[in-house]
C-alpha cells in the first residue's frame, strides 16, 4: 500500500493533506464539518460568516447545472448566499469543531460590510480558536455593493478591509479573489499590502448557465424570474489555472502563498493546481455531486503520483510548472507536428474528416467504400483538431518537421 507523505505547511499551519472544503454549502454547520473531518479532509473553510446585523433570506430553488450530452455538472450555478445561521451559532460551531478536532485545520471565512465589522468578525473568529482567516471579498450573489465580488474588484476597499482584519487578528489571513476581473494581480497586491498573507482563488464566476426557452427566463426560476450568480465546477478550472499562473508569474508575487479553488474533481486536477503554484486546494462542486468520500481518491491519487515519480515531499512540486507558461509571442513557431493515424484503432466514423473540412484546413479526405481516412500532409498545418475530436484516440502526435527556411533539428524539439 502506498503511504507517501502529502502533508503541507501553509502560512505557518500544518495540513495533513492539502485538501479542504471551500467556504460554501458543503461546510455549513458542525455536523457537516465533523463528517468531513472524519472522512479525512485536511482542512475546512467554514461557510462565510457575516455580521449579526446582516440577515440572510435565501431563494428557492437556487441551483442549476450546465451539462454536455450525458455528462452532468460540467458547470454548476449557485445562488446561495453566506451562512444563514446566527453569528452565535456559527461561532459555537467553530469552537466545538476545534475542541473535538484539534489537529485538523479550521479556517474561518468572514465577510463584513465596513471596516468596523471586518475587524470585529476577525476578533470573534480568532477567539473561537480558528487556525486561519479567509476574507471573502468575492461572493457574486451578495445583494450589497459593500459585500461580495464588487468589493474584490476594488483595490482600495480590499486594502482597507485587509488592514481591518489584520487589526482584529494575529492569525494568518487569506484574501479570496474574484475572477470577475481582468487583472487580479493589482487587487492581490493591495490585499497583501493591507495585511493579508496569502491568496485564495478563484471564487465563482458571474453567470447565467441556462435559459428556459419556453418560459423565456433564466434558470433556476424564482417566481418567473432569475438572476446572475456564481458558476463553478469543472468548466471553471481553466480560468482558475490562468489566474494562479498570472499571479505566480508576476515578479513581485512569485513566492505568493496560494490556496487553489475551481473545478477540482480528481487528483489530476489537484496536481495541475499544485504544479502551477497552489499549496492547498479547496473543493465544493465535486463534493456536492459525489460526497465527502472523494477525499480517498484525491489523497490516494496524489500519493501514487509522488511514489511513481520518486518525489519525497509535496512542497517540492509546488509551482514548478509555472516557468513553462510563457507569453504567446515567445513560443517556438519553427516547426509543425503532423498527426499520426492508427489504422488499427480507427473505427471509420469520419468525425475527424468533418471537423478538418468544416473547422480547419481540409487536409483529410474519406474513402467511403473502405471507410478509411486519407491524410493530405501538404494541406495540414498541425493544428490537431482531428486528434481532439477522435472518439477512440486513434490519432496521436506524429512526424515533427521544421517549417521552410527555419534552422535547427526536429529531434531537438520537446513535443
Amino acid at each position: 500500500m502506498i503511504n507517501r507523505d502529502i502533508s503541507i505547511d501553509f502560512l505557518g499551519v500544518h495540513f495533513e493533506n492539502p485538501f479542504c472544503l471551500s467556504s460554501s454549502p458543503v461546510g455549513n454547520c458542525y455536523e457537516m464539518c465533523k463528517k468531513a473531518y472524519k472522512a479525512g479532509w485536511g482542512g475546512i473553510v467554514f461557510k462565510t460568516i457575516g455580521p449579526s446585523s446582516f440577515k440572510i433570506d435565501e431563494v428557492s430553488p437556487r441551483f442549476d447545472k450546465l451539462d454536455k450530452e450525458n455528462t452532468s455538472f460540467v458547470g454548476f450555478k449557485n445562488m446561495e448566499q453566506i451562512a444563514e445561521h446566527s453569528l452565535e451559532e456559527n461561532l459555537n460551531d467553530l469552537r466545538r469543531l476545534k475542541e473535538e478536532f484539534p489537529n485538523k485545520v479550521l479556517i474561518a471565512s468572514i465577510m463584513g460590510t465596513d471596516e468596523k465589522s471586518w475587524e470585529e468578525l476577525a476578533k470573534l473568529v480568532t477567539d473561537a480558536k480558528a487556525d486561519m482567516i479567509e476574507m471573502n471579498l468575492s461572493c457574486p450573489q451578495m445583494t450589497s455593493h459593500a459585500m461580495g465580488s464588487d468589493v474584490g474588484t476594488n483595490p482600495e476597499l480590499c486594502f482597507k478591509y485587509s488592514q481591518a482584519v489584520r487589526r482584529g487578528s494575529h492569525l494568518p489571513i487569506l484574501a479570496k479573489m474574484t475572477p470577475n476581473i481582468t487583472d487580479m494581480n493589482v487587487v492581490a497586491k493591495a490585499c497583501l499590502k493591507g495585511g493579508a498573507d496569502g491568496i485564495a482563488t478563484i471564487n465563482t464566476i458571474k453567470s447565467i448557465a441556462n435559459v428556459d426557452i419556453n418560459r423565456k427566463v433564466g434558470l433556476p426560476i424564482i417566481n418567473g424570474k432569475s438572476s446572475i450568480s456564481g458558476y463553478s465546477g469543472k468548466a471553471v478550472k481553466p480560468i482558475a489555472l490562468r489566474f494562479i499562473t498570472q499571479l505566480r508569474n508576476d515578479p513581485e508575487l512569485k513566492e505568493l502563498p496560494i490556496s487553489g479553488i475551481g473545478g477540482i474533481e480528481n487528483y489530476v486536477d489537484a496536481l495541475e493546481f499544485i504544479l502551477l503554484g497552489a499549496s492547498t486546494l479547496q473543493v465544493t462542486t465535486a463534493i456536492m455531486e459525489y460526497g465527502y468520500r472523494i477525499i480517498d481518491d484525491l489523497t490516494n491519487g496524489l500519493m501514487h503520483y509522488l511514489e511513481d515519480n520518486n518525489i519525497k515531499h509535496l512542497k517540492d512540486i509546488v509551482g514548478i510548472a509555472t516557468k513553462n507558461i510563457i507569453p504567446a509571442e515567445n513560443l517556438d513557431r519553427d516547426y509543425i507536428v503532423y498527426p499520426k493515424f492508427d489504422k488499427e484503432k480507427c473505427i471509420g466514423c469520419g468525425r475527424c474528416v468533418i471537423s478538418c473540412f468544416d473547422g480547419a484546413h481540409q487536409a483529410l479526405d474519406f474513402d467511403k467504400d473502405n471507410r478509411k481516412v486519407i491524410f493530405n500532409q501538404t494541406k495540414c498545418v498541425g493544428c490537431h483538431l482531428c486528434k481532439l475530436v477522435c472518439p477512440v484516440s486513434a490519432i496521436s502526435n506524429g512526424e515533427v518537421v521544421l517549417k521552410k527556411g527555419r534552422k535547427g533539428s526536429p529531434e531537438d524539439k520537446d513535443i
